[in-house]
């Protein structure tokens, strides 16, 4: 497969029109200020607010805007998204602004200069960051315990939005993630795959779920159930696959 870009920074939106005309202007100065080739793909999930109407005024080169007619989940825009990759490495940005993006290009810095073909940002490294709610927090620590028990990681924080991959190795995946399932799904992915995953500090500004955080305790125990669900799933590749 050809990349033409250095990057594809893929962003599911769905009701998020408080935030994602600043998330794009932002992304949009950063990308300018850079060496770098960058792709952008914004799914919006079926949004009922302003999102939909404020993304179909957009014309950013680079960016592509994609639509669903219905709310599907974070993963399935993700899955959507993934379909019109031209980078040679992927990471995920939410629209809400709980990340920083200037991290994504530190994240590629690093990724590029060790070949690696994993990277996540880990918000509990940056000791700066402000906790987020405490059912969040701890539901994330016991995501990330079981996924080091389970998978042999020694990772900090297994939910953060920010992780990078070598495109090859994520368009290589069977994934089935509709919702916030993904996180675990890819972790189990390529940790199956033999790699063992590096973690960046990121900055972290938590949002509450007035201001419109989806996840949910829920979520916590689907992570949970896919990360065990998989550790005993024969996959439909070795790890010479990778």
């Amino acid at each position: 497969m050809d990349f033409f870009y250095d990057l594809t920074i893929i962003i599911p939106v769905f009701n998020e029109e408080k935030t994602i005309d600043k998330t794009i202007e932002i992304l949009f100065e950063k990308i300018k200020n850079q060496d770098k080739k960058v792709q952008v793909i914004v799914i919006d999930d079926g949004s009922k607010d302003e999102t939909k109407n404020i993304l179909k005024e957009k014309t950013q080169d680079n960016f592509l805007f994609l639509f669903h007619n219905k709310n599907q989940g974070k993963g399935s825009a993700i899955r959507t998204g993934l379909n019109y990759v031209k980078g040679k490495y992927i990471v995920i940005q939410d629209a809400d602004l709980e990340y920083d993006p200037k991290d994504i290009f530190k994240m590629l810095e690093k990724i590029e200069n060790e070949n690696l073909k994993v990277l996540f940002g880990s918000r509990l490294l940056n000791k700066e960051n402000k906790k987020g709610r405490g059912d969040y927090l701890w539901g994330g620590k016991l995501v990330t315990f079981f996924t080091n028990i389970l998978y042999g990681q020694k990772l900090t924080d297994e939910p953060t939005c920010y992780k990078m991959f070598l495109s090859e190795e994520l368009l290589k995946m069977p994934l089935k993630c509709k919702r916030f399932e993904f996180c675990p799904e890819v972790t189990a992915y390529i940790s199956k795959a033999g790699n063992k995953i590096k973690e960046i500090p990121i900055s972290y500004y938590p949002r509450t779920k007035d201001q419109g955080k989806k996840i949910a305790w829920h979520d916590g125990v689907e992570a949970l159930w896919t990360l065990i669900k998989l550790k005993f799933k024969k996959v439909p590749f070795s790890k010479k696959d990778f």
